[in-house]
């Protein structure tokens, strides 16, 4: 598992893996279902050039397998970040997910001064729960009925990891 900064050369192959219903539905609507090549280069014009790079690809024995992003939140939460992720279908129970955030949680904290890393994960998606568990986040808590995505309500679950 390799972890590196977004390209346009990744356009193609990210609007094929991330246009899959099945990852859409545990993330945020800001990622959209269907996943369309326009927004693969909006994306990755958004993301694509920051430094240091909030989004990097999660890659598998040189494929695109999904993304894993560190968002620095402002003002007084300006030491906390959002961390999200995705891992694309065909790579889903390898421990890539887990491994990315591993790996992206050793240089976090220091790539953008940080003392704490959040997590929020839908209550229907357990798998992404336990891939922050074995990655050293713990659960603080619950906001409950505070999500609906497509149509269904839900709780989210809130994880965090604090700087080593």
């Amino acid at each position: 598992m390799l972890l590196r900064p977004l390209s346009l050369l990744d356009t193609d192959v990210l609007a094929r893996r991330a246009n899959d219903p099945e990852v859409a539905r545990h993330l945020t609507d800001a990622f959209p279902h269907p996943y369309t090549r326009e927004h693969a280069v909006a994306f990755i014009g958004t993301f694509g050039a920051l430094a240091p790079p909030e989004v990097l690809v999660i890659e598998h024995e040189g494929e695109f397998a999904g993304c894993i992003g560190v968002h620095p939140q402002a003002d007084v939460w300006r030491r906390t970040a959002k961390l999200g992720y995705w891992v694309a279908r065909p790579f889903w129970g390898r421990g890539l997910a887990t491994a990315a955030v591993r790996e992206r949680c050793r240089t976090a904290y220091d790539d953008f001064d940080l003392e704490r890393l959040e997590a929020s994960v839908f209550s229907s998606n357990p798998a992404s729960m336990r891939v922050l568990e074995k990655a050293g986040f713990t659960r603080e808590g619950v906001h409950r009925r505070a999500v609906v995505k497509w149509g269904e309500v839900l709780d989210e679950v809130v994880y965090a990891r604090l700087r080593p």
